[in-house]
């Protein structure tokens, strides 16, 4: 049975049908999926041929399965979870009872904590979730066969069913966990949670992130209702005078959080890199896109009073020196001017040269009527072609990668690119001159460009997509392929895959 929404589409696509047959001003192109596999996605050598090879190289010889692009299978685990998923109502504190899905009974589900360098294994048992399910670890470089991502690196989890993942914890910071099996209903139902990865060593940190108390501030709506770490209120947290507490926000949801505060705040990091040489941030807000995530250091004043992290518009951190830990602090407006992330901090050099890559693409968002699966609508393009006829970038490990971004639709674009971290070069022409800024997760607003580089130094089959999930259901997705990998699964077949 069609949701209201999809009625409703269909007749606004239907209206828009019978106009552009009528003044021939729609080109309307149509695709029924079927079972297929993301081997044979893209428009082969054409855009092969932009990438300066040929892409039928990729598939020489017998090729790589992704199922061996795994961490070391001798290494005994560091750190071991098991999660126990389960498709069930759940009570949000202080909000309403939702359907969703829970980890371990939980919503957001517990937070994994370990060390840089550890090697985590995490055991995900499928008990009630009737679509299968999976879990990606956004913002970590894992090794491919622990990506998550059902049809690519492995089957969705059948209920009764059990998986496990094994990568090793390179690089410190913050990042979350999620089912990448139906993800448009799966995260937003709360399949997810958080995971930190704390710096190895014991030497003294640098002196902007040096703090005293690190707390997580997960963001989620529940069928509507904004909550803060699972509870739709604020979070209070206790330090002493002219002690610095580490806020670790983490967008889950689906569109651009705010974070801000009447108080100087530093952002630390972004999307688990550390940014050089942070400065206060004084009447500007900070956005984070959809699945990404910021640190941000706060000092509790010296008066005994409290502090405001206003995050994501309707929750608020409250930062309180522990000797009066009722104190309050009132939400501030949100200021109208945005930090800029492209000049924030100070430069210092990349490992790498973006001035001289190997690959070079486009990657352009747009958007026009079309059908697929026999579902009418006005859908996303990537370099003017619908999905699954959308490019497949070829690379080659060890290659310099160049993109660039160009969003010609009217939405907003979380660019969420599997397995790497990237780094900006530019935004519409205008150079990167502050500390380098290197994400995962990467708003791309209506008009704006975006240059970018990444080295390819994780093998794999890698999506490449927008994190609002509906876009992704609509064809926005590509995907990063290494010359040699292949992959045994596909989706829609009798695995039941839907990654997105």
């Amino acid at each position: 049975m069609p949701s209201r929404r999809d009625i409703l589409r269909y007749a606004a696509v239907g209206s828009a049908m019978t106009i552009g047959l009528g003044a021939g001003a729609l080109a309307w192109s149509g695709t029924l999926l079927g079972e297929y596999s993301v081997m044979d996605m893209g428009a082969g050598g054409e855009h092969a041929a932009h990438a300066g090879h040929d892409a039928s190289a990729s598939a020489a010889g017998a090729g790589v399965s992704v199922t061996s692009l795994t961490a070391d299978p001798d290494r005994p685990a560091d750190v071991h979870v098991r999660f126990v998923v389960r498709q069930e109502p759940i009570d949000v504190p202080g909000g309403r009872r939702v359907d969703g899905f829970t980890v371990n009974g939980t919503s957001p589900g517990p937070e994994i904590r370990a060390t840089q360098g550890d090697l985590v294994e995490v055991e995900l048992v499928n008990e009630s979730v009737t679509d299968g399910a999976t879990l990606h670890w956004h913002g970590i470089d894992v090794p491919n066969a622990a990506d998550g991502v059902a049809g690519i690196t492995q089957d969705a989890v059948p209920v009764g069913g059990r998986h496990v993942y094994r990568f090793v914890a390179t690089d410190a910071g913050t990042y979350w966990y999620h089912s990448h099996q139906v993800s448009h209903e799966q995260v937003l139902g709360g399949l997810l949670g958080a995971i930190v990865i704390d710096p190895a060593g014991t030497s003294a940190p640098e002196p902007a992130t040096d703090v005293d108390v690190d707390v997580t501030a997960l963001l989620h709506v529940y069928g509507g209702e904004h909550t803060l770490n699972g509870r739709a209120a604020d979070e209070r947290v206790e330090a002493a005078a002219g002690e610095t507490v580490r806020v670790r926000v983490i967008n889950t949801d689906q569109g651009t959080a705010a974070v801000w505060s009447a108080a100087p705040f530093r952002v630390v990091a972004i999307d688990g890199h550390d940014v050089n040489a942070s400065t206060d941030v004084n009447g500007q807000r900070l956005l984070i896109p959809a699945g990404g995530r910021a640190d941000v250091a706060v000092r509790v004043p010296s008066d005994g009073g409290a502090v405001r992290l206003q995050v994501g518009g309707a929750r608020g951190v409250i930062i309180a020196d522990s000797s009066h830990p009722e104190a309050s602090a009132p939400p501030a407006t949100q200021p109208q001017d945005t930090l800029d992330l492209l000049s924030y901090g100070s430069a210092e050099p990349l490992a790498f040269d973006p001035t001289a890559p190997d690959r070079s693409f486009d990657y352009v968002i747009a958007r026009r009527f079309g059908v697929i699966d026999g579902r009418p609508g006005n859908f996303w393009t990537i370099n003017g072609r619908m999905f699954p006829d959308v490019p497949m970038f070829h690379v080659r490990e060890g290659d310099v990668v160049r993109m660039h971004l160009r969003n010609d639709s009217g939405d907003v674009h979380p660019m969420h690119l599997h397995g790497h971290h990237v780094v900006v070069l530019a935004r519409d022409g205008v150079a990167a001159s502050g500390s380098p800024w290197w994400v995962d997760s990467l708003d791309v607003h209506p008009g704006e460009s975006y240059d970018i580089a990444f080295v390819a130094d994780n093998p794999g089959i890698w999506s490449d997509h927008c994190h609002t999930l509906p876009h992704a259901v609509d064809g926005l997705v590509a995907h990063v392929m290494y010359e040699g990998v292949t992959t045994p699964f596909t989706i829609n077949g009798e695995a039941g895959n839907r990654p997105e």
